[in-house]
């Protein structure tokens, strides 16, 4: 039997269950969508995701580890799905402990602020980016579309920074008004 192309991811084990969703329906709409077998070590967490037999695109190796990645990162199942739905979506993850260290106190200093009284600020910025945030453990992600996200990352890049809310906003508002421009500049360009 010759071995099927595989990879491996570590999620934490408290989103295992997650992961697999209520009689496994995640996971089999995982497998299902992507060709894909998951096999899920619920005690350590660990993820090996092997191509489907008789299918033969190892990139989609990349998209399932993505997705994997994201829900182990705290994304909902729903949310995750956009890494398989949108075809230029993106996951990005900011590891808070790369910038403050171990500093606990810091990360869920920072941690507040990105996500705002009542969840407000991550709204904000989900909203006029047209992506979706997580805020988990010593990470942020971030899923959308490649230009969104990296607007989104920027704007939490300063928040981080220090940067008043008010100022982020301000930004994510201008870069919004840019990106709707440059869709309609694309659209209304006459054919050569």
């Amino acid at each position: 039997m010759e071995s099927r192309p595989s990879t491996f991811v570590r999620i934490p084990r408290e989103r295992v269950g997650v992961l697999i969703g209520p009689g496994g329906e995640t996971k089999k709409q995982i497998e299902k969508a992507l060709n894909v077998e998951l096999q899920i070590e619920s005690d350590s967490g660990g993820v090996t995701i092997t191509l489907a037999e008789n299918f033969n695109d190892p990139s989609v190796l990349f998209r399932a580890k993505e997705v994997v990645t994201a829900i182990g990162r705290g994304f909902s199942p729903e949310n995750a799905f956009r890494l398989i739905r949108e075809e230029d979506a993106v996951l990005e993850i900011i590891d808070l402990r790369s910038i403050f260290g171990k500093s606990e106190s810091d990360i869920r200093r920072v941690k507040g602020r990105i996500i705002g009284a009542e969840g407000k600020t991550r709204r904000t910025i989900e909203e006029l980016t047209d992506t979706s945030i997580s805020v988990y453990g010593h990470t942020v992600g971030i899923i959308g579309g490649f230009e969104q996200v990296q607007i989104a990352r920027e704007a939490i890049k300063m928040l981080i920074e220090g940067s008043q809310h008010s100022t982020v906003y301000r930004f994510l508002h201008k870069k919004r008004h840019e990106l709707k421009k440059n869709m309609l500049d694309l659209w209304e360009k006459p054919e050569e």
